[in-house]
């Protein structure tokens, strides 16, 4: 059987980061993922699927990705369940990730939710859309210098 789940999406709000009794870290959060199509005269509609992640990966997104960061993960769907506070069952599905890839500069986000609006293109509000207008090559920050690039522990995100 094949069990296999990839998706790219961004963050509906910042991950969530507990431990186990045992010290283990469990981080959840929820992806917005974009369908393929829009209905004529409707907007884009999204999926908004729970993940899970363990141990040093766990710590990992929680420390690097917040809402609206656009990452890529890839796991397996799982199913289960339990008694709610008012003893009906609650049945939960959400993909258990092997791994989560960071899909943009640490401080991309935010600077598409609010902070420096320059080529963000027609999409601009909706933190669920990539931009659509490529950057140029002009901004590329390292072209044209030979200076050393300065890099601390604490901007890697592993």
């Amino acid at each position: 059987m094949i069990n296999r789940s990839i998706l790219v999406g961004r963050l509906t709000k910042d991950p969530d980061l507990r431990f186990t009794p045992t010290g283990v870290a469990v981080a959840t959060f929820t992806l917005a993922v974009n369908r393929p199509f829009v209905a004529e005269g409707k907007e884009r509609e999204a999926d908004f699927i729970n993940c899970v992640i363990w141990r040093k990966p766990a710590e990992n997104v929680a420390n690097f990705l917040k809402k609206g960061s656009l990452a890529g993960v890839e796991g397996r769907i799982q199913t289960r369940s339990y008694d709610g506070q008012d003893g009906k069952k609650v049945y939960v599905t959400e993909v258990v990730c092997d791994s989560v890839q960071f899909l943009e500069p640490r401080n991309a986000s935010s600077n598409q939710n609010g902070g420096n609006q320059q080529n963000q293109g027609s999409n601009a509000g909706n933190p669920f859309e990539a931009p659509t207008q490529k950057p140029s090559f002009n901004d590329d920050p390292f072209g044209g210098t030979s200076k050393t690039i300065d890099i601390t522990d604490d901007d890697l995100p592993f």
